[in-house]
């Protein structure tokens, strides 16, 4: 099949013909299936659409080849998609918390000649929907994703916005704390307090002023210099203030600066809740400086003394509450200065577990210490060693003056009495002994911000170098924590569930002869009710409109 040209009586005229072999006389034949008309008045666009069709059914190499002879096929030309739906809800969710008005507001009287605020909640909204380097956003921006007010972005000017956000630091988070607060009716009396660590891909460290260094790592990259991130969580599990700290920091050095910074709110009497490595005679008088006061984690293993071995040592019986949990409270202490309040809490189903645990492990001990009688020479001495240094069974084995290795039935014993305990101090005494123990259990919400932190904003590895940068970064990781958190409240619903409804809405780019439309696509119910529930308006049919001679949006 073909297009053919024939001249009849000075004219030129367009058909499309098809050739085919007569069965009869195996003679090859020339049909007529169709008579465009005269030359001049053949309807060229509608070649073009025939051209474009066709192609559907070709080799993409030949397609193409032929689509780039014929050009635009048609009036209304498909060009491709960008993912609006979480783009467009977490910028309604800024907005709510107006951290818009907050940036403008500090750069009302900066003239940086680009979008910060737009900038900074571009780089917000990668880390919440898809973390990438700031050199990918450049690609994220504009192909591969809608952010409102901004089409394309360039490196440089996300790394100028990132040294505004830490320039102005200290205003931004007691602004966001505050809107946070007076929306959604924060109880801010109780704040939970805790610190992980990120690594970074470089070998060795920084100088002695630098954040990267190496120190206990929380990542299990123990060869990697870290940094040390703290994070400030209500109870309703919203991140509300963030710190950075060189990696070699210990965690019984910060909370002094912690209580020092959170005091600079003048939020009142506040209750800090912390978890058994903040623990320290220093850090317990400085989390009760200005009438507030704290609950924290004791240890309870070997080797302790004084008071929280008192505590645990004391008779008495426990308090079952609703939960399940069973509580004993015991005060210590003769006299103002000694005297400290702990609660003994014993979880029934957590002991249960301790003690099947143990006994896996007693009885893989008696294995091994029989296979041990038979052996003789350097190959005991040799498993003996191993075994006696084992991080687990190692606890469970003593060794005699002789040098023969048995269980250490007291240390069972010992450990037993632990199982499924834990206990806590509290310097408040307004608070009941039950109050103190399901306080100290929510702690669980600064893990879960932790766990996201790493898993869902993708704050490591960090691969930035200067110290502001760094803390640049750490803040976008929060900003992003803050916005999940608060979708999260309000729909009832987790982020991993939200994001694939959320990324099926998309904005179609078509070409047009008057220029390009820019239509999003209709909400299902499922999508339509994330919107509403964080009373958020959604995408409108039509996101922009540009003419051939001039776009706008």
């Amino acid at each position: 099949m073909f297009i053919r040209v024939t001249t009849s009586r000075g004219y030129r005229y367009v058909q499309l013909v098809h050739n085919y072999r007569d069965p009869e006389t195996k003679v090859t034949k020339t049909r007529v299936l169709h008579s465009l008309g005269r030359e001049e008045d053949v309807d060229v666009d509608g070649l073009r659409r025939l051209a474009h069709a066709i192609c559907r059914y070709l080799e993409p190499g030949d397609a193409r080849e032929i689509q780039e002879r014929v050009g635009p096929g048609s009036p209304f030309e498909f060009l491709g998609a960008l993912e609006l739906g979480g783009t467009w809800l977490l910028d309604q969710v800024w907005r709510r918390l107006q951290l818009d008005r907050v940036l403008r507001q500090l750069l009302k009287e900066r003239d940086y000649g680009i979008a910060v605020e737009r900038l900074l909640f571009a780089l917000v909204a990668n880390r919440a929907l898809a973390p990438t380097s700031k050199l990918a956003m450049e690609n994220w921006v504009g192909e591969q994703a809608y952010v409102p007010g901004l089409e394309t972005v360039e490196v440089h000017q996300l790394y100028r916005a990132m040294d505004f956000l830490y320039e102005n630091v200290r205003e931004i988070e007691r602004n966001v704390y505050f809107s946070v607060a007076n929306l959604f009716n924060l109880e801010v009396d109780v704040l939970f307090f805790d610190t992980t660590t990120t690594y970074f891909e470089i070998e060795g460290e920084d100088d002695a002023e630098g954040l990267r260094q190496r120190g206990y790592s929380k990542d299990d990259r123990p060869g990697l210099a870290q940094a040390v991130i703290g994070f400030a969580v209500t109870r309703d599990g919203i991140p509300v203030r963030s710190w950075v700290w060189p990696g070699n920091t210990v965690d019984q050095n910060v909370v002094a600066q912690v209580k020092r910074d959170l005091n600079e709110w003048k939020l009142g009497r506040m209750l800090i809740v912390l978890d058994t490595g903040f623990n320290s005679p220093a850090n317990r008088r400085a989390l009760q400086g200005a009438g507030d006061h704290y609950i924290i984690g004791e240890k309870m293993r070997f080797g302790q003394k004084g008071q929280p071995a008192a505590a645990l040592s004391r008779p008495g019986r426990y308090r079952k509450l609703e939960s399940g949990l069973e509580i004993k409270e015991v005060v210590t202490g003769k006299d103002s200065v000694t005297r400290r309040r702990f609660v003994v809490v014993y979880n029934p189903e957590e002991g249960e577990r301790d003690r099947n645990k143990r006994a896996d492990i007693i009885a893989e001990v008696e294995r091994r210490l029989a296979e041990l009688e038979q052996l003789a020479g350097e190959p005991h001495n040799k498993a003996a060693c191993t075994l006696r240094a084992h991080s687990t069974y190692g606890r469970y084995i003593k060794q005699s003056r002789t040098g023969k290795l048995s269980l250490n039935r007291a240390r069972i014993r010992a450990e037993a009495s632990f199982d499924g305990k834990f206990l806590v101090s509290s310097s408040d005494d307004e608070l009941s002994a039950e109050e103190i123990a399901l306080g100290y259990k929510q702690l669980w919400r600064i893990e879960r911000v932790h766990r996201d932190l790493k898993h869902v904003v993708d704050v490591r590895p960090v691969f930035h170098r200067l110290r502001e940068r760094i803390r640049s970064h750490v803040l976008l990781c929060w900003l992003a924590l803050l916005l999940i958190r608060v979708a999260e409240n309000e729909t009832g619903e987790t982020w991993s569930e939200m994001k694939p409804i959320l990324a099926k809405v998309k904005v179609g780019i078509h070409r047009t002869q008057a220029g390009e439309v820019w239509r999003s696509t209709t909400l299902t119910p499922d999508q339509k009710d994330i919107f509403r529930k964080l009373q958020a308006e959604v995408p409108p049919d039509y996101i922009a409109l540009k003419t051939a001679k001039r776009q706008a949006v």
